[in-house]
């Protein structure tokens, strides 16, 4: 095992600390193996992750600067906490890195559906409103009662509201948990969820991933993946601007009605120049607690509509959702309706990326080529 090494480079664009993979058949198979940076010494330990029946070794990789590589030495596998789920049945899991809560997937049987809450930033800042799970914090917003934390939802399903809790909408039901993964370098979570109409009747299935990596804690990184199947015939995604495959509401001091800023891959600020316009990444920074942090969400190539649409509002509210462009364009013969035919699958995949400072101190742009264009083996 020891003879064995991996080198990782950085070819056309320097990294942070970012989650890198390898296949495991490359390493013979083996998920109990570290690797030693031949140069440094420092070891990090490994984790199989198995995707579709497609096995990797995954681990965070230290900072590199473009052009630069990595070598590294395999070694006996190494403990230690990572990425922990602490479980609750029937009400929520909680995702604790490095012995602290990151956030929570809360998906009990009342709630309209599932979300992300709390979602703690650097510095244990929460860059999410606490509002309607938290009420009566001072200062803070009540307005849009099912905006809570980071979730999924959709206003236009075969005609179905999922995504206001007005009198009359539909449910995202948990049905069950395939896959709780806890690990050195991630934790995640695999679940099963119906769409359902008012009266019950499912409308379609999805299956939601979510999976947080062990960076320290002036980052964060988490992988959200949508998988919609159409499992009870023909299902129709409305042209309506009024949801997010993912949503986020961020705390109110970050507002841009506050003093935060909104950005995008085009360089665009503010509300006015990023609602409604596609761009590969957005991100949403303010003040919390007497600091500057903020979330980015990085689209992923191959989605539907890529480079997505941004429903994102200067009060707080942060969506990627490609199917408004009536609303975008405001033109009503833009239909950005989709029809997924029955036996249809619709992926989407998105990264999250909490972080100190704006966009430009946090480096946001070269962290999405590090999500889309990673250091490779080899």
């Amino acid at each position: 095992m020891g003879s064995k090494r991996v080198i990782v480079t950085a070819a056309r664009h320097g990294c942070s600390r970012v989650p890198v993979r390898v296949s495991a058949d490359a390493l013979g198979g083996k998920g109990a193996v570290a690797l030693k940076d031949r140069a440094t010494g420092l070891v990090s330990p490994t984790q199989i992750m198995d995707e579709s029946g497609r096995r990797s070794i995954c681990w965070i990789l230290e900072p590199l600067g473009k052009g630069e590589s990595r070598d590294y030495e395999v070694v006996p596998g190494v403990g230690g906490a990572g990425v922990e789920l602490v479980d609750f049945p029937g009400d929520r899991v909680e995702f604790h890195v490095g012995g602290g809560l990151f956030t929570a997937y809360r998906y009990g049987g009342e709630l309209a559906r599932p979300f992300l809450h709390p979602v703690i930033g650097p510095e244990g800042k929460c860059v999410t409103r606490g509002y309607p799970m938290v009420e009566g914090v001072p200062g803070e917003t009540t307005d849009h009662f099912h905006h809570r934390g980071i979730w999924v939802a959709f206003g236009d399903v075969n005609g179905v509201d999922d995504w206001s809790e007005d009198p009359g909408h539909g449910k995202i039901v948990h049905r069950e948990f395939v896959e709780k993964t806890s690990g050195p370098v991630f934790a995640r979570i695999r679940v099963l969820n119906d769409w359902t109409a008012p009266d019950g009747g499912k409308i379609i299935e999805e299956e939601r991933t979510i999976t947080v990596y062990n960076t320290p804690d002036t980052r964060r990184l988490m992988d959200l993946s949508v998988v919609f199947r159409a499992t009870r015939g023909d299902v129709r995604f409305g042209d309506t601007k009024e949801g997010g495959i993912i949503a986020v509401r961020v705390a109110t001091t970050m507002d841009g009605e506050r003093g935060g800023t909104i950005t995008n891959s085009y360089g665009g600020v503010s509300e006015a120049e990023t609602w409604g316009k596609p761009a590969h990444w957005c991100d949403y920074s303010g003040a919390v607690d007497g600091g500057i942090v903020g979330i980015s969400v990085f689209d992923t190539p191959g989605n539907f509509r890529y480079p997505t649409y941004w429903h994102v509002r200067d009060y707080g509210l942060f969506t990627a959702n490609p199917f408004a462009l009536s609303a975008y364009f405001n033109d009503p013969s833009r239909d950005g309706s989709f029809v997924l035919e029955s036996g249809g699958v619709l992926s989407f995949s998105y990264r999250v990326y909490i972080h100190d400072g704006d966009a430009a101190a946090a480096r946001v742009a070269e962290e999405y080529h590090s999500y889309i264009n990673p250091p490779q083996p080899g």
